[in-house]
């Protein structure tokens, strides 16, 4: 069996144990409880699977479960209140490693950013066909300006690439901006 990686701090054992129960049965499940790393969220986690964002993954692990998944997240933002009060990093690491990173700080906005996650899957045969050269991760972050998710990151090797406007832009080692 594929094996799944929770890996968070500031979550309580009921949202870990509800999150592992929607996922053990597709994965094996491997938990680790972390320092903080960033003091600007009380809470994070980041979920990693070694499967396609694709959708064939959503029939495989079935749409029911993934609207349980989906309202376990907007939950849990909804239990810590309004603020940066939680991260969540879903990564997919098929053939290439597609990162969402939800972490609005209006529930509204982190709810919508939660629910229009699905709809990158009709846009991604066009995102692809946009990256640099020999890209093999991906990053969207939710847009709440244009209410929608937009690529923000590639990396191409030891390459990282930001996209702003409407093309790509290669970053230097010490912007991370």
């Amino acid at each position: 069996m594929a094996r799944a990686v929770f890996r968070y701090w500031g979550i309580s054992p009921w949202e870990i144990e509800v999150l592992y129960g929607y996922f053990s049965s597709r994965f094996d499940v491997i938990q680790e409880e972390i320092e903080q790393e960033d003091t600007r969220f009380a809470s994070h986690i980041g979920v990693r699977m070694p499967v396609a964002f694709s959708d064939e993954f959503f029939k495989w692990f079935e749409y029911r479960r993934w609207e349980r998944v989906k309202a376990l997240f907007k939950e849990m933002k909804r239990r810590r209140g309004s603020g940066n009060a939680i991260r969540v990093d879903l990564v997919f690491e098929g053939n290439r490693s597609i990162r969402f990173r939800m972490d609005s700080e209006d529930k509204q906005w982190f709810d919508n950013s939660v629910e229009k996650l699905d709809f990158v899957l009709e846009l991604l045969p066009y995102h692809t066909q946009k990256l640099p050269p020999a890209a093999h991760t991906m990053e969207y972050r939710f847009d709440t300006q244009a209410v929608r998710w937009r690529l923000h990151e590639a990396r191409a090797g030891d390459r990282t690439y930001r996209f702003r406007g409407d093309r790509w832009h290669m970053m230097e080692d010490d912007d991370d901006t």
